[in-house]
């Protein structure tokens, strides 16, 4: 990818605190106008990285760059962030909040005024203008926040968990409103522990785990990765016969009947078999009505990325005993 192309940049990056080491080398590229998922289980190392993009903490070593510059206090100014812990002041009312806080973005008076009517009108809470916020419900907290992170036009959006407290109406509001901004031209950095989501709106993914960078790349790149040589199968005919159709070459995983006579069924291809001669073999048999492949979810990918993870670490170490012993 071109150096033009890339909005955010993360190169090397280690990060520690005291004994412990939060980033171990970790780089990622964002590319301009995408919603990026950094993904990880909790302690991972993510809100390490967020921390040093917001430069709450400076890396202990590598460079961050936005749009191919090296991260300075000037960048602030671009970059919106909304924080997985919420942070309101509950006695202010919530226009008065709204306003000083677009302020303190570099928002004038009448430009914050403007936006913040167009949000408040999006998201149906204008009659909650002169409320406090102790007064809100969660959900109608988190629109707050949210709007708060966005109304500046930020170029980098950085999302902590940004459907936490949502109903599935306002959780697809947002996800609407996030794919929006995407269009508009804002780059997203998507943090959350919700696979569906990040199927749903992410460009590209980076999973982190153990301090370490173990997955990156487009979705639909790493999806087709993790892809087993798997194909639904719906058919109607005989179950013995779709059985004996082929000898060897292939695997049943799991069958289900949809109607009398119609089944559907999961089968691994195995030694080497193509679904070409599969299907040649099966097509005198039983009536083929519909092939797809198994492609994985991002959730499934998720769990199977960290067990490789750790099931390496386990024979590195146990590698590492045998030598000592054979010295």
């Amino acid at each position: 990818m071109q150096e033009e192309e890339i909005l955010f940049r993360a190169d090397n990056i280690v990060k520690k605190y005291a004994n412990h080491i939060a980033l171990n080398d970790v780089s990622i590229s964002v590319p301009k106008q995408s919603i990026f998922g950094l993904l990880g289980p909790n302690g991972a190392g993510k809100t390490s990285l967020i921390r040093i993009i917001n430069q709450i903490t400076a890396p202990d070593s590598g460079n961050v760059y936005i749009n191919g510059e090296k991260l300075n206090r000037e960048h602030v100014s671009i970059i919106g962030y909304l924080p997985e812990e919420r942070g309101l002041y509950k006695k202010m009312k919530v226009g008065e909040q709204a306003m000083y806080l677009a302020q303190l973005k570099g928002m004038s008076k009448k430009e914050a005024k403007t936006s913040l009517d167009y949000w408040f009108k999006k998201f149906e809470i204008d009659a909650w203008w002169n409320k406090k916020v102790e007064e809100l419900s969660k959900g109608m907290a988190q629109k707050i926040q949210f709007i708060t992170t966005v109304m500046h036009k930020p170029q980098l959006l950085i999302l902590d968990e940004p459907f936490s407290g949502f109903d599935p109406i306002n959780s697809n509001l947002v996800k609407n409103e996030i794919k929006k901004l995407r269009d508009e031209g804002a780059t997203v950095i998507l943090s959350t522990h919700n696979m569906g989501s990040v199927e749903e709106i992410c460009d590209d993914i980076a999973l982190i785990n153990n301090s370490r960078k173990i997955l990156g790349g487009k979705i639909k790149e790493v999806k087709e990765s993790f892809a087993k040589d798997q194909y639904t199968i719906e058919f109607k005919g005989n179950v013995v016969a779709f059985a004996n159709a082929v000898w060897g070459g292939w695997e049943l995983i799991e069958r289900t009947q949809i109607g009398e006579h119609h089944f559907k069924a999961i089968v691994k291809l195995v030694g080497g078999n193509s679904l070409n001669n599969y299907l040649k073999a099966l097509l005198d048999h039983v009536e083929v009505l519909s092939v797809n492949k198994v492609i994985p979810s991002m959730n499934d990918i998720f769990i199977q990325a960290i067990e490789d993870q750790k099931l390496q670490k386990e024979n590195n170490i146990n590698l590492t005993n045998k030598t000592e012993e054979n010295e």
